[in-house]
């Protein structure tokens, strides 16, 4: 049972890599190619961070889940280290959107010191501020706080001979897990980003009903938006908070509180998180629909015009070979 659920597992998480990888190669080229204008707008600088996030899930996390199954003997160190480029690619995620919340109510609540504050290099500043961070906290494990470093020292001369299979739980420590990554890196900026979004839309709601038509379509389009938005955070949280309520039962309860099928549907659930987002762009997004659109045409329009060519072509190459076949015949009569 123990191997096809493996198995089971290890199929969809090769269809989620690719989902994942060909949706927001999409999101990126349509942010940054279709709507190339929209660039100075720090709401999609954000969200190029977060599909960067997301694309990176199926090129390197999804890949390293499979393999940190305890299937590949790596040093302790090494381990480690991959084990912690998960967390980076988590973090990284979760301060984009963050980030997104924070300039959608600044944009809301202070649109003249906004126009001064939201510029390009401001902005860019910015993701680079969350990466940084992202990796301070996603490589904390790496200054300590892990299990390798509560093994007795006996121990480590034991594993140099031969490198045990590496395992995510095996060095990254549960109490990290539950205390630091969850309720400091997850659980907290999940509850900021609710009240940022709560505050807009109650800010919203209340300037619909005091404003003119002209500003209402203004209003309205800004509302969508934050709905958008706020649609990816709720998925976010739908598609990670399981899993950490399972590390949460693993703590607390021990190993015989989550079968081995759970927590694949977990990691599953949470890999699944970055394969979604781009769906949610294309149909609550208007500019980005607009910019998939182009793309699509783009695409399509090459296909017909090498097809075209092809077509062009056919009947020349008969023809010819009908001219040859007639002076074949003219020089045997």
């Amino acid at each position: 049972m123990a191997e096809w659920s493996w198995v089971v597992y290890t199929v969809l998480e090769v269809l989620i890599a690719v989902t994942c990888c060909l949706g927001n190669v999409l999101v990126v080229c349509a942010v940054c190619i279709g709507i190339r204008d929209f660039l100075h707008e720090p709401t999609f600088c954000f969200l190029v961070s977060l599909a960067v996030a997301d694309l990176l899930v199926g090129v390197a996390a999804v890949p390293l889940a499979v393999l940190l199954d305890g299937w590949v003997s790596l040093t302790p160190d090494l381990c480690l280290l991959l084990s912690c480029v998960v967390l980076v690619l988590t973090q990284a995620s979760v301060l984009s959107l963050l980030a997104i919340a924070v300039d959608r109510y600044l944009r809301l609540h202070t649109p003249l010191r906004y126009k001064a504050l939201a510029t390009q290099k401001h902005t860019w500043i910015a993701v680079s501020l969350c990466w940084t961070l992202s990796c301070l906290l996603g490589f904390t494990p790496l200054f300590g706080w892990n299990n390798s470093s509560s093994k007795a020292p006996g121990s480590t001369n034991s594993s140099s001979l031969s490198s045990p299979p590496c395992n995510f739980l095996s060095v990254i420590s549960l109490p990290f897990m539950v205390y630091f990554n969850f309720l400091g890196c997850v659980m907290a900026p999940l509850l900021v980003m609710t009240l940022l979004y709560t505050r807009i839309f109650w800010s919203l709601q209340g300037r619909l009903k005091e404003s003119c038509a002209q500003a209402q379509a203004s209003l309205l389009r800004e509302k969508r938006l934050a709905c958008s938005l706020a649609l990816v955070l709720i998925l976010f949280a739908v598609c990670w908070i399981p899993l950490h309520l399972m590390n949460c039962l693993l703590l607390f309860q021990g190993p015989q509180a989550v079968t081995q099928e759970t927590l694949y549907a977990g990691i599953l659930l949470s890999h699944a998180n970055s394969a979604v987002n781009p769906v949610v762009y294309a149909y609550r997004i208007p500019k980005i629909q607009q910019a998939y659109n182009q793309i699509w045409r783009h695409v399509l329009g090459n296909i017909n015009s090498l097809n075209g060519d092809k077509q062009v072509c056919r009947p020349r190459t008969s023809s010819q070979a009908n001219h040859t076949e007639t002076c074949a015949s003219r020089e045997r009569s």
